[in-house]
């Protein structure tokens, strides 16, 4: 299985292949509105805006999962877009350990090892994907975005 084989649904309900994205690097974040690593945004945002014309995409994904984020994904989606200018994807409230965890993140976690083992231990966890699919990185929630950015020049 690829990472191109999954599909994933945005906030506004409409779902596709992550196969849009091939050629591509992503960013792959699960983020929370009301966390207290919320500045983050403003990084993901801007390197977005600096990358995107080179082939870079940041793909947000809320996650309600450790009780900071809004009721759903609309609101989820409002609240980065009114409160951080965030312009990249955002997508469905999703679960991000356990059972009924986004096949996206079960295939990422898989993948790869944190901290705490496979699970992912907080919101703001980051994966860096390059142009053919390959899981290249994965951050920790504290690993502010700007502090990665080289490692995203190197896979573009």
């Amino acid at each position: 299985m690829s990472i191109y084989d999954i599909t994933v649904t945005k906030s506004n309900g409409e779902s596709y292949s992550l196969n849009e994205y091939k050629g591509k690097t992503m960013l792959i974040v699960n983020t929370a509105s009301k966390c207290g690593l919320k500045d983050q945004f403003d990084d993901l945002e801007e390197l977005y805006k600096s990358y995107k014309d080179q082939g870079f995409i940041v793909l947000g994904f809320p996650s309600d999962q450790f009780g900071q984020e809004v009721n759903n994904s609309e609101e989820a989606e409002q609240s980065c877009r009114m409160s951080y200018g965030v312009t990249f994807p955002m997508h469905n409230l999703i679960q991000v350990n356990g059972k009924d965890a986004e096949p996206l993140f079960r295939y990422l976690t898989e993948n790869s090892k944190g901290f705490f083992g496979k699970n992912i231990k907080w919101n703001f966890t980051k994966f860096l994907v390059d142009k053919e699919g390959s899981l290249i990185k994965r951050y920790a929630p504290k690993d502010k975005p700007k502090s990665f950015e080289n490692d995203i020049i190197n896979v573009l």
